[in-house]
């Protein structure tokens, strides 16, 4: 799934100000030891998150020179506590604006998911605590009976403990542990009868071999009835079928035992878990073949989630209904009594009933359309001829219209509403170009029929890959003909993303949801990789470092994960959607293939990977054996022994450089953020450290390689080298600090001659330095040092990163009200900067490079209210209203654009009113973003109420709106209210743990940094 996480944002701690520290060291503790069942990582690394990492600049008063001084089944699988979750690319829509509350943040935890009490357990550890009541200090002759007693009870317990062949369950020590396992306690079902299972993942006894499913919804009273008949075969003997349900009716089931009679049997079920079972007097035996069938019926779904019920308005001003599906990780069985779990691959054959002048779509070209006696038409699918997950499985119901193109026996289609069939020409020849690739590249070629891309009007995610029926939010699909190449980079980003998934996800699949990186990863990682062969004109090179930065922003907390890590409740499921299954496991990709010996290792690796299991599940060492395996030099690697370190642990390291002559030494520790900024961690990673010096520092052919698998390690250099720059063009995944010396050199090295490194290597030695800084292992003067050297720069990515970083110091100081390092923030970058900002030009402009480079600086210059950027906005705005759209505003300028037109009374209302006539979808939201950006509280309250309604802005775009309005100052505390105010509809709208709940959090809690705030936090979620 498609969470657009190449627009990731970062998090952020600053060290700005002593009260910061104060705030981490003291505060922090306190409010957790409150809520002593409170992770402290859901405080520390949630509210700072947004912010860089700054020294006190009113103590470091010369970091400004030039300003003043200032059984099989019953496996137990064992909990863990919840971490907090993270959702995020590939399928939640996001850009640029967006990057700190979009791609997967870290939240204060599930304990705000519980904040409603309809929602939240009486016993949930995160519930409330009453105050504590005084009490008077009790006597000694209490303390000595408590004592006593106390000795005795733990004398009791110790004796029973350690009786030999004891094994404790409820009813006692019994037998030997030998003969009796721990017997599991089940709960009660809805009809007060006990369950018959007690896990989270289903028993394995039954496997679903295929469905037959008959849906009949009704878009008028947005309910469906459903019939799903399931044959299944048995494993191992077993007395019970277990399978998933949620929020069905069901009103009838039968069952039949291979050629036996069918006969009705009652379902229970236990919604907690959303499971659904079928109880036998005899057990069913291994090797048998079964069918359940069950009739159903429920709503379809006002979240955007199971089989959902969604609308728009056409160019006529008619609403038009129609209904979608979104299964992945845990909804199909809303829609379907199903084996819902990665591992139970089954094929699906699809019915569907409809009224007239709709149409259907589903996994598989249709088959047959019947009219039925009721007047509705049955629309019948061809079977899959595949074995699919359940959360691959989809089907629409609309008036959609295509266009198609047959691609190497596939045909490919593009749906869209009816008035913007206009805007899908370029998605169709973008998909047809990747479609080629991929049946190339991974030399499998597409095993459907057909390969549909829907745009759907109303939907959370950015895209979902549902095998042959790819759904896509229409920002991600639809492009108008005079689009700029940044708006052709989303859509051709997302496209490239699902079309990787449709080998990396749908043909082989994760076992479970601990390994989900080996989908999100690999798709991440090749929707990039794709695009610089398929599409070069789009540079993605850069997207792509900027990728790597911000996961390694978010990696660097405390609150981050392994790659590779145990999944034990559907709350955890929610969180592996997060940056580390995405851009970590892409970048840990281009790390591997970069340091594979042999141009062709990587590929072969997985092509074996993916022949050798096609079709089935798979886990991580399957992945690095197949690696293994293939081997195209004499120099044989292991591997699996090298990415262990990366998969298997959080974070990722810090390679300390330090010389003595023609002595080179590096050694490696865990770069995490704490409150404390204390490092606690003895791991250690395998790493490919690759480095350039003065003499040859820019070809690939000057990249040398030491592999440093201990604490530290000595390089031999020759004494006449001046500097080496490690981590050559930031393929790594690892932050450098050169020590003092190290970095002098450079800076002079960049200060002579900017072209001496390649724009990989000066990015990422102003985004290593920054972190550095935050890390406090640089002072903020030696930042200031190495940006010196900005305006003499003329690529895009170290000057959008150096951007980023001091916008995000702005901010914060501008929220804090320090409004004299406000001002003198504001001044250092508009002189730093300034005559990069002055060259930039307001036309039309080819180049997606110039393009990221202008929209930055110039988005930077008017958000500070520079006059001749404004002037020049407001100019612009004013030729396309008087010329009624015919006077275009470049697709990269618009943001910049609207966002200044939005500052005036006039502005605002006139961008409202486009708004509601815009037909095309990337420049509406632009507009979107600039209606939030208002300084006007009384307008931002509206919008914020509106967006929640969901009449004049669509409530998928409410996460948008929240942020949006989050980062101004106006608006940032009024945006907290609000989300106090109404999160009991918030969370009626969004599921629970979902994407958007999560960056609706985070991009109100981020903007904070005073102890008053976090008391309101901790009150109000604890």
């Amino acid at each position: 799934m498609c969470d657009n996480h190449f627009y990731s944002g970062t998090s952020l701690l600053s060290r700005f100000l002593p009260f910061l520290r104060i705030f981490c060291l003291i505060s922090l503790p306190l409010c957790v030891a409150e809520h002593a069942n409170l992770p402290r990582n859901m405080i520390e690394n949630s509210m700072f998150e947004e912010e860089p990492d700054v020294v006190d600049l009113a103590k470091d008063s010369t970091a400004f020179p030039t300003f003043p001084a200032l059984d099989p089944d019953e496996v137990a699988y064992e909990p863990r506590s919840s971490r907090l979750l993270v959702r995020g690319l590939g399928e939640n829509d996001m850009d640029e604006d967006e990057e700190d509350c979009e791609s997967s943040a870290r939240l204060l935890g599930m304990s705000f998911m519980n904040r409603s009490s309809a929602h939240r357990s009486s016993s949930s550890p995160y519930a409330r605590q009453a105050p504590p009541r005084s009490c008077s200090r009790p006597s000694a002759r209490t303390m000595v009976v408590c004592v006593l007693f106390l000795v005795i009870v733990a004398s009791m317990t110790m004796v029973l403990y350690f009786l030999p062949g004891c094994t404790f369950t409820k009813a006692g020590c019994r037998k030997p542990n030998k003969t009796t396992p721990i017997q599991p306690v089940y709960p009660n079902s809805t009809n007060g009868e006990l369950f018959p299972w007690a896990e989270l993942r289903l028993p394995y006894s039954i496997h679903p071999i295929s469905y037959d499913l008959t849906l009949n919804p009704d878009l008028d009273d947005t309910t469906f009835t459903g019939q799903t008949v399931i044959n299944m075969t048995v494993l191992h003997n077993t007395n019970r079928i277990v399978l998933h349900g949620a929020n069905l009716n069901i009103t009838k089931a039968t069952f039949k035992l291979d050629d036996g009679e069918a006969k009705e049997v009652t379902v229970l079920e236990y919604k907690p878990r959303q499971q659904l079972a079928v109880k036998f007097s005899e057990d069913l035996k291994a090797g048998q073949y079964c069918v359940l069938t069950l009739d159903y019926s429920a709503n379809l779904s006002h979240t955007y989630d199971g089989f959902y019920n969604s609308s728009y308005t056409d160019k006529d001003g008619n609403k038009r209904v129609l209904a979608a599906t979104q299964f992945e990780p845990l909804y199909a069985r809303k829609a379907f009594p199903c084996f819902d779990e990665p591992s139970f691959k089954a094929t699906f054959l699809i019915k569907i009933n409809r009224k007239q002048g709709y149409m259907t779509l589903s996994n598989m070209p249709k088959a047959k359309s019947t009219p039925l006696p009721n007047g509705l038409v049955q629309d019948e699918f061809e079977k899959t001829s595949v074995k699919m997950s359940t959360y691959l499985v989809a089907f629409i119901v609309s008036n959609f219209t295509p266009i198609s193109r047959n691609i190497s026996n596939t045909l490919v289609s593009v749906y869209s509403v009816p008035e913007k069939k206009e805007h899908t020409d370029y998605a169709l020849d973008t998909a047809s170009k990747l479609l080629e690739f991929y049946n190339s590249f991974f030399e499998i070629e597409y095993p459907l029929k057909k390969l549909d891309l829907v745009a759907i009007p109303d939907f959370l995610a950015g895209a979902m890959e549902n095998w042959g029926l790819i759904t896509f939010r229409e920002t991600t699909l639809l492009v108008g003909k005079e689009s700029s190449q940044l708006e052709k980079q989303v859509v051709a980003s997302v496209i490239a993303h699902e079309l990787a998934h449709q080998w990396f996800g749908n043909l082989v699949t994760m076992r479970w949801w601990n390994d989900l990186w080996l989908n999100e990863g690999f798709a991440t990682y090749m929707q990039y990789m794709s695009l610089q062969t398929v599409l070069p004109q789009l540079d993605t090179g850069n997207l792509f470092l900027s990728v790597r930065f911000r996961a390694m922003d978010k990696d660097a907390l405390n609150s981050s994960h392994a790659v590779s890590t145990e999944v034990n409740t559907s709350e955890q499921v929610e969180e592996m959607f997060d940056s580390v299954s995405y851009e970590k496991g892409a970048s840990i990709l281009l790390m591997l293939n970069t340091s594979l010996p042999g141009d062709q290792q990587f590929r072969k690796g997985i092509i074996e990977y993916l022949k050798q299991f096609s079709g089935a599940n798979t886990d991580t060492n399957d992945l690095w054996n197949s690696l293994t395996e293939v081997e195209v030099s004499t120099h044989h690697q292991n591997v699996s022994e090298m990415m262990n370190s990366w998969t298997s642990q959080k974070g990722f390291p810090l390679v300390t450089v330090s010389r003595n002559g023609d002595e080179v030494n590096f050694t490696q520790e865990h770069f995490l953020l704490t409150s404390e900024n204390a490092t606690h961690s003895s791991s250690l990673w395998n790493i490919p450290v690759t480095y350039v010096n003065d003499s040859c520092s820019l070809a690939p052919e000057c990249r040398q390689v030491f592999n440093l698998k201990t604490k530290s390690g000595t390089l031999k250099i020759p004494e006449s080298v001046k500097w080496l720059k490690l981590n050559y063009r930031n393929t790594g995944f690892y932050i450098v600090h050169y020590g003092n010396e190290g970095w002098t050199a450079l800076i002079d090295a960049l200060s002579k001659n900017v072209s001496v490194l390649t724009h990989e290597d000066r990015a990422s030695l102003v985004h290593n330095i920054f972190a550095l800084s935050r890390f406090g292992r640089v002072s903020f003067q030696q930042v200031l040092n190495l940006l010196n050297y900005i305006p003499g720069e003329t690529e895009s990515a170290p000057v959008t990163e150096a951007l980023l970083q001091l916008n995000r110091i702005y901010r914060l100081l501008d929220k804090r009200q320090e409004s004299g390092l406000v001002a003198r923030m504001k001044s250092y970058i508009l002189s730093h900067f300034g005559s990069l900002m002055k060259s930039q030009t307001w036309g039309e402009e080819k180049s997606v490079s110039k393009q990221e480079l202008r929209s930055a600086l110039l988005g930077m210059a008017c958000s500070l209210k520079e006059e001749n950027c404004t002037q020049q906005a407001k100019l612009l705005f004013k030729q396309y209203v008087d010329s009624n759209g015919t006077s275009r505003i470049p697709g990269d300028l618009q943001h910049v654009v609207f966002s200044v037109a939005a500052q005036s009374d006039e502005g605002w209302t006139t961008l409202l009113n486009m708004h509601a006539h815009a037909t095309y979808d990337a420049e509406k939201r632009k507009m979107l973003q600039a209606l939030a950006s208002t300084e006007d509280t009384r307008r931002l309250v509206w919008v914020l109420k509106t967006s929640l309604k969901g009449d004049i802005i669509q409530t998928q775009e409410l996460p948008l709106v929240i942020s949006t309005v989050c980062n101004g100052f106006a608006g940032y505390l009024f945006a907290w209210d609000f989300i106090q105010e109404n999160w009991d509809r918030l969370i009626e709208k969004f599921p629970v743990g979902s994407f958007a709940i999560q960056t609706i959090i985070k991009s109100a809690t981020s903007q904070f940094s005073t102890q008053a705030h976090l008391n309101q936090v901790c009150f109000f979620f604890f």
